[in-house]
C-alpha cells in the first residue's frame, strides 16, 4: 500500500524488453534506502517488485498486462518517474490509500496556468466516471490529488485537479503537456462500493456494462424491485383480530 506522497524523482537507466514483458532499472537513492528483495516500490503509480538493487538503483520486472494498461509501455532510458516506497504501519497517511494497481491511463486535455498553480483537465474513461467525485481523491502517476471538478459531456467525461507549486516541482506532473498520457487509480473505497452494488437486491447491470467491470449498474424499475409481503386487510364480514385486549 502507498499514500500517493512522492518521495523522489527517479530516472530510468535501463529498459530490457522481451516479447511480452520488460525489465526496468531505475536510479533512486532514496527509494532504495532500507529496501529488501521482494519489496514494493511505486513507479509513476505502478506497484513493482524489487528483484535486484544496490545503493543507488533498483530493478523490477513489468508483465504484459501492466505494460498494456499503463504508460510504462512507452518508458525509455532517461525518463523521469515518480517513486514512492510502500507505506509502513505507523506512518502518517498524508495522501490517501493507493494500491499501485492502476485502472488505466488518461489524457491531458487542457492546462490552465494560474499565478502560482495550474488547473489540469484529464480525460476519463466512461467505465471509471462513476468512481470519480468532486472533492474526492484520485492518484495520477502515483500522486495523491483532490478532484476539483468533474464533468460528463457528449464528447466524454473528464476530471480536473489543481496543482500547487510543490507538486509541480517535486513530481513529473509539472512536465506534463496537452496530449500526454498519465496513469490513474481511482479510490479503492469507491471501487469496493460499486462492486458490491452490482450484487445488491434491486440493482442490475446495464447493457453497456463492460465484462469484469466493477461498474455499469442501475436501479431496477420499481415494479421489479423486491418488496416485503404486506398483511391483507380483513374483508367485510370477516372477524377482526382482538390480540392484545378484549374487543
Amino acid at each position: 500500500m502507498f499514500t500517493g506522497i512522492i518521495e523522489e524523482l527517479g530516472t530510468v537507466e535501463r529498459v530490457e524488453r522481451t516479447a511480452d514483458a520488460a525489465r526496468l532499472t531505475v536510479r533512486g537513492p532514496l527509494a532504495v534506502e532500507g529496501v529488501a528483495h521482494g519489496d514494493s516500490i511505486a513507479v509513476s503509480g505502478v506497484c513493482l517488485t524489487v528483484v535486484e538493487f544496490d545503493a543507488e538503483r533498483f530493478t523490477a520486472d513489468v508483465m504484459a498486462q501492466t505494460l498494456a494498461m499503463s504508460t510504462l509501455d512507452t518508458v525509455r532510458e532517461g525518463l523521469a518517474v515518480n517513486l514512492e516506497r510502500a507505506a509502513r504501519v505507523g506512518d502518517r497517511l498524508g495522501g490517501h490509500i493507493v494500491q499501485g494497481h492502476i485502472d488505466g491511463t488518461a489524457e491531458v486535455l487542457e492546462i490552465r496556468p494560474g499565478e502560482a498553480w495550474r488547473v489540469v483537465r484529464f480525460s476519463l474513461d466512461p467505465a471509471h466516471a462513476p468512481l470519480v467525485v468532486d472533492k474526492g481523491s484520485i492518484a495520477v502517476d502515483g500522486v495523491s490529488l483532490t478532484v476539483s471538478a468533474v464533468g460528463d459531456e457528449p464528447g466524454g467525461s473528464w476530471f480536473e485537479v489543481s496543482l500547487i507549486p510543490e507538486t509541480l516541482t517535486a513530481t513529473t506532473l509539472g512536465e506534463r503537456t496537452v496530449g500526454d498520457r498519465v496513469n490513474i487509480e481511482t479510490d479503492i473505497v469507491a471501487r469496493q462500493v460499486a462492486r458490491m452494488l452490482r450484487f445488491a437486491p434491486g440493482w442490475e447491470a446495464t447493457p453497456e456494462a463492460r465484462p469484469n467491470s466493477v461498474i455499469g449498474f442501475q436501479a431496477a424499475p420499481p415494479s421489479q424491485q423486491p418488496t416485503a409481503p404486506q398483511p391483507s386487510a380483513p374483508q367485510f364480514g370477516e372477524p377482526r383480530s382482538t390480540a392484545g385486549g378484549a374487543a
